[in-house]
């Protein structure tokens, strides 16, 4: 038997679209020009598949707190935070994470992956229970394999199911751990979280919320979808990542528990893992302030989703269930997918390809994400190009012209 074996099925897989079109997970940005636009094989190409939500990337405070850092603290830590101690920069950004959640704990991790495997592994031991959604990200997937709890999964999205879950466990010992997310990945779809506290509650259990894709996009205040739907209070973890909307990458998680700081050394992930370079902290920092004083970021993010989504759906095409800052095209098949894609970066426009196993429902999707920088020239060519693309491929009739026009 040979090393890789078990992974035939995918290999083919990936054979297969590589058969058909240069390997679509493995674009190289030749240069980026903007948060918005990148050089990919000679031709400039509008970014439409980058998570930059507020379009912070590129911008100049941001920027200079890298560099200011770079040339004060170094490359990097070349350890871990339990190891190597902890740099001021990485406990002033925990406390400003704190005060802007209300809380009075936060860990940061080096990726947002690494803050989810390493919370959920480490809250629930050998005796209890772990409750996920069935459309959870990869990372809350693989802490449940790194733990030691029972896993349970209930429908996606479905406080209903979430309920009748736990009352099979009523008489159960050990504690009940509930994992969702705020804005789910792929279809850009939300928890009901309201639905979901109030099961919580009934049943005593803890709650651990994923706001990677709601932080700075939802809420008064850019915290997320609890803060939009009124739950904070009963979402005990908070996980997020600054891969998103603060332009970086790292992640972390807050909270109110009083033992909360135990978790530095009793979770695996974050003891063996070296810490964040400062560079990229004080870029996390700036951008963190400058999502608290600069809300028009959001409202000019929200604009350009209804711009995005409106235009698709005008012409007809099949999309995710809520309208959000990522924006999915539901194809046919995986083989319309891939050649869709491949049109879409011929003429200039990079998104995201996602096929199965990875979607869900083993659906295949163009996914879009919309940024704050995106201007409406930029938003209205997207939609026209793949209006055309869809009709030439035909994924939509020719009746959307009139209704477009």
């Amino acid at each position: 038997m040979g090393l890789f074996d078990r992974f035939a099925s995918t290999e083919q897989a990936h054979t297969d679209v590589k058969a058909r079109v240069d390997d679509p997970f493995g674009v190289r940005m030749d240069r980026m020009l903007s948060a918005t636009e990148a050089l990919i094989g000679n031709r400039p190409t509008i970014l439409v598949g980058t998570n930059n939500y507020l379009g912070l990337t590129f911008d100049p405070a941001c920027v200079e707190a890298a560099h200011q850092a770079l040339d004060a603290y170094g490359t990097g830590t070349t350890g871990s935070r339990i190891a190597n101690g902890s740099y001021a920069p990485h406990r002033d950004l925990e406390t400003e994470l704190a005060d802007f959640y209300g809380r009075r704990h936060c860990m940061v991790f080096t990726t947002g992956y690494q803050a989810n495997l390493g919370i959920i592994s480490t809250l629930a031991g050998p005796q209890d229970f772990l409750l996920i959604d069935a459309d959870s990200h990869a990372s809350i997937y693989d802490a449940c394999r790194l733990g030691t709890a029972t896993v349970v999964r209930f429908k996606h999205n479905d406080a209903e199911d979430l309920d009748k879950r736990l009352r099979r466990l009523a008489d159960e010992p050990g504690n009940k751990v509930v994992v969702t997310e705020g804005i789910y990945s792929m279809l850009g779809d939300q928890a009901p979280l309201k639905e979901m506290a109030e099961v919580k509650r009934k049943h005593g259990a803890w709650m651990v919320l994923d706001e990677a894709h709601s932080m700075g996009v939802l809420g008064p205040t850019g915290r997320g979808l609890a803060e939009e739907q009124g739950v904070e209070a009963d979402m005990d973890f908070i996980v997020g990542t600054f891969s998103k909307s603060l332009g970086a990458v790292g992640g972390f998680c807050v909270s109110d528990h009083p033992q909360f700081d135990l978790l530095r050394i009793v979770c695996r992930p974050y003891m063996f893992t070296a810490s964040l370079p400062p560079s990229v902290i004080a870029s996390a920092t700036e951008a963190l302030r400058q999502l608290r004083k600069r809300p028009e970021l959001r409202t000019q993010l929200w604009d350009n989703v209804a711009t995005l989504y409106n235009g698709f759906a005008r012409h007809g095409f099949a999309l995710g269930p809520q309208m959000g800052p990522v924006v999915a095209i539901k194809l046919p098949s995986p083989d319309l997918a891939v050649g869709f894609w491949r049109a879409l970066l011929d003429q200039g426009i990079y998104v995201n390809l996602a096929l199965p196993p990875a979607t869900p429902q083993g659906t295949a999707l163009l996914r879009c994400s919309v940024c704050a920088a995106h201007t409406r020239a930029q938003l209205e060519k997207v939609v026209a190009v793949t209006a055309s693309i869809g009709r030439e491929f035909g994924v939509i009739g020719t009746a959307d012209l009139r209704a477009a026009g």
